[in-house]
């Protein structure tokens, strides 16, 4: 199930309870085809959480992304301070890690992100061109999703002038193939080993490029053996052992605490249920997870919290700390302590391997 971004962090100010009538168990049809329908569509809607979120961030100058408000229907929200530092530091990581990434080396390069949503990252990196080397972009996620998006550029000279070369969109507008850019319609579930259907074809992805794979809390919304079966999808079936690969992983750790049991009862309120917090629920699970996927070359993981004390330089942080008073420094320790970045890389050992490709991941987040 390829899934959006992670819920926005408003949620856990949420009081339990269930807004529309009805519980994670299902709709009141006792249809189970109808029940997961309903289970997607609330995981899919997550996306427009996460837009509004980062639009307020863009609002209040935490961010830079004049795309933002493209992908957001009407005036936006402005969220809690603590939820909008939470969203430039996640965000601000993440990019520090792409950056790196594309910056290491002048070679091509590429990057696959899952349950892309409504994310603008594609066209930010396209708007600051020639800064990077050349790049092809994939994005993956439900075809509802990926229509909104496609409809979304589609109406937007300013998002259709960044991505160069021809574009064609399938008849049904749910997939867009260019020479830098795609968006595939897909649900994750299908690439589970033990389907009896054969997974579609991620058509202009090039398996030998080295590229980075990004999570931005859509792994979590699957059962642990149908995430496990994504991810080595791509570790070890899509990309071969020769190809340097990444991946960056942002969700949820730390289920057990007061705190996190909150956080896990507020979003199965609104029938968001975060299936493989449990597994890789510490930073040490993550790492481990990373290396049972076989990423060899190097592993990292860090809260949110480590990641503004130690991985956000001093004049940020006073620009930030300038934007908006956050009161509750205790209660954003504490939000932030219970999310993370997580990222990993393989050097590859073909005769074409970049050894600079991963040189800035070693040092990263510190």
């Amino acid at each position: 199930m390829a899934a959006p971004q992670i819920p926005n962090l408003n949620t856990l100010r949420r009081a339990p309870g269930n807004p529309s009538g009805r519980a994670r168990g299902g709709p009141s049809s006792n249809n189970d085809a109808e029940d997961e329908v309903a289970k997607d569509k609330t995981v899919q809607q997550t996306d427009q959480d996460a837009s509004v979120s980062r639009l307020s961030a863009v609002q209040l100058g935490y961010l830079d992304d004049p795309f933002a408000e493209l992908f957001v229907a009407g005036q936006g929200q402005r969220r809690f301070p603590i939820i909008n530092r939470g969203t430039y530091v996640r965000t601000t990581a993440i990019d520090n890690l792409v950056h790196r990434f594309l910056s290491a080396s002048p070679s091509q390069k590429q990057i696959v992100s899952l349950g892309a949503g409504s994310d603008t990252r594609f066209f930010r990196l396209r708007s600051h061109m020639p800064s990077f080397p050349p790049f092809l972009y994939h994005e993956l996620d439900f075809p509802s999703n990926t229509a909104q998006k496609i409809a979304t550029i589609t109406r937007s000279s300013v998002l259709r002038d960044l991505i160069p070369g021809e574009i064609t969109t399938s008849e049904d507008l749910t997939s867009v193939s260019s020479p830098t850019y795609n968006i595939h319609p897909l649900d994750l579930r299908t690439l589970d080993p033990t389907s009896t259907t054969s997974p579609p074809a991620l058509q202009h992805i090039d398996p030998l490029l080295p590229t980075v794979l990004i999570s931005e809390c859509c792994l979590i919304y699957l059962l642990p053996s149908l995430a496990d079966a994504a991810a080595t999808y791509f570790t070890r079936i899509l990309f071969p052992a020769s190809t340097p690969l990444g991946l960056i992983l942002y969700e949820p750790i730390n289920p057990n605490t007061p705190f996190g049991r909150v956080m896990v009862s507020n979003l199965a309120a609104r029938g968001i249920m975060l299936q493989t917090l449990k597994k890789y629920g510490s930073l040490d699970a993550q790492k481990e997870r990373l290396r049972v996927y076989g990423f060899d070359g190097g592993r990292e993981a860090r809260t949110v919290d480590d990641l503004w004390e130690e991985g956000v330089d001093e004049g940020d942080k006073e620009r930030v700390a300038g934007l908006e008073m956050v009161d509750e420094v205790e209660e954003w320790r504490l939000l932030a302590g219970h999310y993370c970045v997580a990222w990993a890389w393989r050097d590859g050992h073909g005769d074409e391997k970049d050894p600079e490709v991963w040189e800035g991941w070693k040092d990263a987040g510190k």
